[in-house]
């Protein structure tokens, strides 16, 4: 896995790490037990601050992404496997929720966007 910040997008960078990450689990890049970096390692190989990454982690952490322990570092963990496919495209969702509002759109261009994208 490969994650990629770019700091003129209009994203804040440990959003960016957060969406990457949970895609690449989703698409299957990371498998479950997988080890993300340390933060510190991804930090300075993206030069980025340390808080940055860890803000990245602690989110993966707390939508059940990812464990942290001490001894085996920052790991992929899905209850039961992967999501079920409603649960993955909440998830999508919400991501794209997320980057609608930061980049200061509201529903309806949100929603705008969306139908112009579908194939």
């Amino acid at each position: 896995m490969k994650i990629v910040v770019d700091t003129e997008n209009g994203l804040a960078p440990w959003r960016q790490v957060h969406d990457q990450v949970i895609h690449a689990v989703t698409t299957g890049a990371l498998a479950e037990g997988a080890r993300l970096p340390p933060i510190r390692q991804l930090a300075r190989d993206l030069g980025l601050a340390s808080g940055t990454v860890a803000r990245a982690y602690r989110e993966l952490e707390a939508a059940g992404w990812v464990t942290t322990a001490r001894a085996r570092g920052t790991v992929v963990t899905l209850p039961e496997g992967r999501p079920a496919p409603a649960e993955l495209l909440l998830a999508a969702a919400a991501t794209y929720a997320a980057h609608a509002q930061e980049l200061g759109a509201d529903l309806d261009t949100a929603l705008n966007a969306l139908r112009a994208a579908w194939p």
